[in-house]
């Protein structure tokens, strides 16, 4: 056991009530136990995502590696774990990512052997990162992105995270901003590049515009009317059901899919008499209200949309990733509180790529767009340009993590 090990009693037991509260699976992964890998006979990265977010921002990037290395992804939460396995179960390994102790971390480590260890967005796990070390596994960091608030916290305990973020072999980051506060964090200049976001990459692999058969199913199995307009508020946060539910027309159907699903029964009773997606029920005639508790079909809930309100944005949170729905060719509203997202939103807000709103504004808002087909067009025309321009991240991520494989003088697959 090591001093961290015995740092983290207390932390743990600060969280125990809360743990308790909600359903968690994979525990034994969680201490890091499970199957071995087989030998690699070619260079093996670790592709480390903590949740659903980030999974997602790894699907133009895994391809892209998966023909010279082989490739394991990892996640750290329960929902992250399920939407790897529908991504890329077929195509790679997909594994939980353990607790930060000593003994869970070896035996993870142990496990996969990885010769590279990409952490999405960040993921400085200190024990984590003393193992890789010890073994000479290089880690580093894709998609960097370090908000002011998680800046914030980190410069409180920037004497206990130095070795950390020193310790990373290279950090691609999406922005200059980003790169500053992670060379004042102990990352060496010369080894932070700014390689973009790769979430903007993910209008390649949709279709805008387009309504394929399983979110037509999706609807059927809804009892979603067709004929009527609907708006969808995806990725809702506390208080967000309700204020949707005073703010969408008479008339107008309303899906709302809550971003964490400890949440799911507290976002029903905000939403009344609505269809639940998980109860398998087809809803009567007439309904007007759904709730999309399952995690998966946020895409086919948008596809369906003939406006798109993004959650997590109008009370005290910090905003919810909207490139996805634009990028579908959907008109996008989001809330002011966008902390997380700020750059991403500037960039379609200055291209009117989408509209903002707050509490009091949210019903006219969607009242106007729902009114106005035009308005609706110019919003996805537009934010669809602004993803075109900013692709390619994903491409530059391949070739960095590609370079640090051959430095590690494991043969590459060619073909």
């Amino acid at each position: 056991m090591t001093l961290l090990d015995l740092a983290y009693i207390p932390v743990a037991a600060a969280f125990l009530p809360s743990l308790l509260r909600k359903k968690r699976g994979g525990w034994r992964e969680r201490f890091g136990h499970g199957d071995s890998l087989p030998e690699a006979t070619r260079p093996r990265v670790l592709l480390h995502a903590v949740s659903v977010g980030e999974v997602n921002a790894l699907r133009a990037l895994v391809p892209l590696l998966t023909s010279e290395c082989e490739v394991v992804v990892s996640a750290t939460t329960d929902t992250g774990l399920e939407r790897a396995r529908a991504l890329y179960g077929s195509q790679t390994k997909v594994v939980r990512f353990p607790l930060d102790t000593s003994d869970a971390v070896r035996r993870f480590v142990d496990r996969l052997k990885p010769d590279v260890v990409a952490l999405t967005e960040l993921e400085v796990w200190p024990q984590f990162m003393r193992e890789c070390a010890r073994r000479r596994v290089p880690v580093g960091v894709i998609n960097g992105r370090l908000s002011e608030r998680s800046f914030r916290g980190y410069r409180k305990i920037r004497f206990f995270m130095d070795e950390f973020f020193g310790g990373l072999s290279w950090a691609a980051v999406q922005n200059e901003e980003y790169a500053a506060r992670f060379v004042e964090m102990g990352v060496a200049r010369e080894k932070c590049t700014i390689t973009g976001s790769m979430k903007w990459d993910a209008i390649s692999l949709l279709n805008p515009g387009q309504i394929d058969a399983a979110a037509e199913q999706l609807a059927a199995e809804l009892g979603v009317d067709r004929k009527r307009p609907l708006v969808v508020a995806g990725s809702t946060g506390p208080g967000e059901e309700a204020l949707m539910h005073r703010s969408v027309p008479e008339g107008v159907q309303l899906l709302c899919a809550p971003r964490k699903t400890e949440r799911f029964d507290e976002a029903a009773a905000a939403l009344p008499r609505c269809v639940r997606r998980a109860a398998k029920l087809t809803g009567a005639s007439g309904s007007s209200r759904f709730l999309l508790d399952t995690i998966g079909e946020l895409r086919l809930a948008y596809m369906l949309a003939d406006v798109v309100v993004v959650g997590r944005s109008f009370f005290d949170l910090f905003g919810s990733d909207p490139i996805e729905p634009i990028a579908l060719g959907k008109p996008v509203v989001i809330g002011p509180a966008v902390s997380d997202f700020a750059e991403i939103v500037r960039e379609f807000e200055v291209a009117g790529g989408l509209c903002r709103a707050d509490r009091e504004s949210l019903a006219g808002m969607i009242k106007r767009l729902l009114s106005d087909p035009v308005e609706r067009a110019q919003l996805a025309t537009a934010g669809i340009a602004v993803i075109r321009r900013q692709q390619g991240a994903s491409a530059r991520h391949a070739e960095l993590i590609l370079d640090v494989v051959k430095q590690t003088g494991k043969p590459r697959s060619v073909g």
